[in-house]
């Protein structure tokens, strides 16, 4: 009989490992509870409007921290997911120089579409489409006091899930969120901030 060589058995070792992972991976879908945890970045558009009747261009500046999402597969290929996290903290330039800031909390609710949902498939991306809240909080301004009403807005999203087992995945998002919020200076209205960030997280997911 002839033996097998070790790279040939560490070779087959990693196949069948691969496949027990392929084959806990048809268990995602339908029923199943998620969150996502990561590192992301908030990143506005650039020339955010002005203020004063165009006396002070409006640069808010990006921001990266922590987030996270909780989320439900109601079916096989459709599921709902909240992203949230702390707030986020932002220096706004004007005319090019840090003279204010900002806390926002965006929590953002997506209908997610799963194309690959229920197969065997490792990688699992999705789409999402929603609706964004933006709650504003202590904003300073350097000369003066700023005030910025809360928002509303559309929502997108992609992402891709990297499944590792029957548990775990990688996972990697970006949304777009429509955040328009009017400014008030000294109490007097100031003009309209068009902040419209794209969100890119990255991290891990976790199926209960």
């Amino acid at each position: 009989m002839r033996l097998l060589s070790l790279p040939t058995l560490l070779a087959s070792g990693f196949a069948a490992a691969t496949l027990a992972i392929s084959s806990q991976a048809i268990a995602y879908g339908a029923g199943d509870f998620f969150t996502r945890v990561g590192v992301a970045k908030v990143a506005p558009k650039s020339d955010n409007g002005s203020l004063a009747g165009g006396a002070f261009a409006v640069d808010v500046q990006d921001k990266t921290d922590f987030a996270f999402t909780l989320g439900y597969r109601f079916h096989d290929k459709l599921g709902i997911e909240l992203l949230a996290a702390l707030p986020f903290e932002h220096d706004i330039q004007l005319n090019g120089e840090n003279l204010a800031s900002t806390k926002h909390l965006p929590p953002t609710l997506t209908l997610q579409y799963y194309p690959l949902g229920g197969s065997d498939a490792s990688v699992q991306p999705y789409v999402g489409a929603g609706i964004n809240y933006t709650r504003f909080s202590d904003e300073q301004l350097a000369i003066g006091e700023l005030d910025l009403d809360d928002s509303w807005g559309a929502a997108a999203q992609v992402g891709v899930d990297l499944l590792i087992d029957e548990h775990w995945a990688l996972n990697a998002a970006a949304w777009y969120l429509d955040i328009d919020t009017d400014a008030t200076v000294n109490g007097a209205a100031a003009g309209t901030v068009a902040i419209d960030p794209m969100v890119v997280m990255a991290g891990l997911s976790y199926r209960f």
